[in-house]
C-alpha cells in the first residue's frame, strides 16, 4: 500500500528561498522588456498618439513651415501656455505681414474662441476638421485652407452659425493613403467633430471614406473627382461635379471643335481621379466620333520617359495628347508638354489647373486646354472672386472655390442641426441649397455636386507670364 500523501516532508526552507529568488530574478530581467512591449503597443494602436498627434493643430504647432514668422511662432506657444489673449495678437501681427497665410488665419479664429471662453463672454463652438496634404503638396494644401479659411472667417466675424463660432483643426495627411486611414480613425473618435473637408486626392478620399460612412461622420471633399466616390455612401459628399460631366465637355471641344480625332492618352494609373477621367474621356471621345491611339503611358511608373512617349505616341499617328497625371507627379506631365514643344496640341484633366503647370510649363503648355469646375470670371455676380482676392492678394483658384463651397455646405447644414446624423440629413435632403463661390451649393442622391464645368486654356499673361483663361 503506498503511503497517504498527506504524510509526505515539505520542502526545506533554503528550496523557497532559491525559488524566490529565481522569480525574482526573472522578474528583473524580462518584465521591463515585456512592459515595454505593451506601452509601444499601446502608443502604436492609439490614434492620437505620435506621428499622428504632430500632424493635428487647432493652433498648437505650425504644419505649414512655409509660412512661418517670429509672430506666427510667437502665437503657437502662447496657444500651447493657454495665453489666448497672446496668442489673438501675435497671430494678427503676423498676418499684417503676411496675409496670404491660411493657417494663420484659422489659428487665429481659433484662439479668438478659446478667448471667449476663457473670459466668460460668448465661447460656444462648432468644431470641423480639415485634412489637405501639407507634406506631399503644400501649393495645394494652401489653395484648399484658403477656402475653408475664408468661410471660417466670414462666419465667425458675422456672429457664427447661430451665435457659435466655427472651430477648425487642420490635419496634414501628405496624401498618403496610409496616414490618411489613421487619421480618419482619429477624427472620427472626437466626438466634437462634427464634418471633415476633404482629402484631396482620390487615393486618399477612397481610404477614408469607409471610415467616415461606418461612423457616421459627414465628409466633403472639395478636390477628389474618381467615379468610385460616386454614390459611396449616405455620409460621402463632394463640392465637385461627377467627373463624366467634367470629362464629355472636353473630349467633345477636341472632335467638334479642334476637329482632331486621333488622340493618345498619358494617364497614371495610380491616381483613381484620373483613371476615372481617362476613362471617361475616351468614352466621350469615342461617341462623339474621336478614336484613342494606343500607346502605353503611364506617369506613375519609374521607367516613364518623356522622350520615348512622345515618340510613341507620333509614330502612331496621334494629332493631340491629353495628360492626366496624379496631383503630386504634375513635374512628369510638365515634362512631356516640354519634350512635345509644341508639336501636339495639348489637353488635361482638371488637376492640371495649379500653379505649379504655369511656372514651370511655361511656353511648353501654352495652349493646353483643360475643364475646371470654377473659375472667376464664371459668375461675374458672385462677390466670392472679389472677396477672396482682396483677402488673400491675388486670384484664387478652384480649389479654393470648391473647399469654401465644402465649408458653406457644412455651415448651412449646422444651422439646421449641431449633431453628426442631423447635418448628415440636412445634406441628403432634395431641397438642400446654400449660396456657394459662384453657384448654388447643391448635392446630387450620388452625394455629388450639381453643377457643369468650364473649359479653360492656358495664355500668356499672369504673374508667371501665363494665366488659365476661359475658352469663349
Amino acid at each position: 500500500m503506498s503511503p497517504d500523501t498527506n504524510q509526505r516532508k515539505s520542502p526545506p526552507p533554503i528550496f523557497f528561498i532559491v525559488a524566490l529568488g529565481l522569480i525574482a530574478f526573472g522578474a528583473y530581467k524580462f518584465l521591463p522588456g515585456l512592459l515595454a512591449s505593451k506601452s509601444s503597443d499601446i502608443s502604436t494602436s492609439t490614434p492620437t498618439s505620435g506621428a499622428i498627434a504632430n500632424r493635428i493643430s487647432l493652433g498648437n504647432q505650425i504644419l505649414l513651415a512655409s509660412q512661418t514668422t517670429a509672430e506666427k511662432k510667437a502665437g503657437v506657444e502662447a496657444f500651447v501656455k493657454g495665453d489666448y489673449q497672446a496668442a489673438v495678437k501675435n497671430f494678427q501681427d503676423s498676418l499684417q505681414q503676411n496675409r496670404n497665410d491660411p493657417e494663420t488665419i484659422i489659428y487665429l479664429n481659433n484662439a479668438i474662441i478659446y478667448l471667449n471662453k476663457a473670459t466668460a463672454s460668448n465661447g460656444s463652438s462648432l468644431k470641423i476638421a480639415v485634412s489637405v496634404p501639407i507634406g506631399s503638396n503644400p501649393n495645394v494644401a494652401q489653395e484648399i485652407l484658403r477656402g475653408v479659411a475664408q468661410a471660417q472667417d466670414e462666419i465667425n466675424t458675422s456672429g457664427g452659425i447661430n451665435g457659435a463660432k466655427l472651430q477648425v483643426e487642420i490635419v496634414n495627411d501628405d496624401n498618403s493613403p496610409e496616414v490618411v486611414r489613421e487619421v480618419a480613425k482619429t477624427l472620427t473618435k472626437d466626438q466634437n467633430i462634427l464634418a471633415v473637408i476633404g482629402h484631396n486626392a482620390s487615393n486618399a478620399s477612397l481610404e477614408a471614406a469607409p471610415i467616415y460612412q461606418q461612423e457616421k461622420l459627414v465628409m466633403v471633399t472639395p478636390t477628389s473627382f474618381a467615379n468610385n466616390l460616386s454614390g459611396f455612401g449616405s455620409y460621402i459628399f463632394r463640392t465637385v461635379p461627377n467627373i463624366s460631366v467634367m470629362a464629355a465637355p472636353l473630349a467633345e471641344y477636341v472632335v467638334k471643335t479642334e476637329r482632331l480625332t486621333n488622340i493618345a492618352v498619358c494617364y497614371d494609373s495610380q491616381a483613381p481621379d484620373n483613371i476615372s477621367f481617362k476613362d471617361e474621356f475616351v468614352a466621350s471621345l469615342t461617341a462623339a466620333g474621336g478614336r484613342l491611339v494606343p500607346t502605353v503611358c503611364d506617369f506613375s511608373l519609374p521607367s516613364f520617359n518623356p522622350d520615348n512617349a512622345l515618340a510613341d505616341a507620333v509614330s502612331k499617328g496621334a494629332q493631340g495628347l491629353m495628360l492626366a497625371p496624379h496631383i503630386d507627379r504634375i513635374d512628369r506631365a510638365i515634362s512631356l508638354a516640354r519634350s512635345n514643344r509644341g508639336k501636339l496640341p495639348l489637353y488635361g484633366s482638371t488637376t492640371l489647373y495649379t500653379f505649379q503647370t504655369l511656372k514651370e510649363g511655361q511656353s511648353d503648355v501654352n495652349g493646353l486646354v483643360l475643364p475646371v469646375p470654377w473659375h472667376p470670371e464664371t459668375n461675374p455676380g458672385s462677390p466670392f472672386p472679389e472677396n477672396a482676392r482682396r483677402r488673400w492678394g491675388g486670384i484664387v483658384n478652384w480649389r479654393t472655390a470648391t473647399s469654401f463651397d465644402a465649408t458653406q455646405a457644412v455651415i448651412a447644414g449646422l444651422r439646421q442641426s449641431t449633431t453628426r446624423e442631423g447635418l448628415q440629413q440636412a445634406l441628403r435632403n432634395a431641397s438642400f441649397s446654400t449660396p456657394g463661390s459662384s453657384e448654388d451649393v447643391k448635392f446630387l442622391p450620388t452625394g455629388d455636386r450639381a453643377g457643369k464645368p468650364i473649359l479653360v486654356q492656358v495664355k500668356q499673361g499672369g504673374s508667371t507670364g501665363y494665366n488659365f483663361v476661359p475658352l469663349r
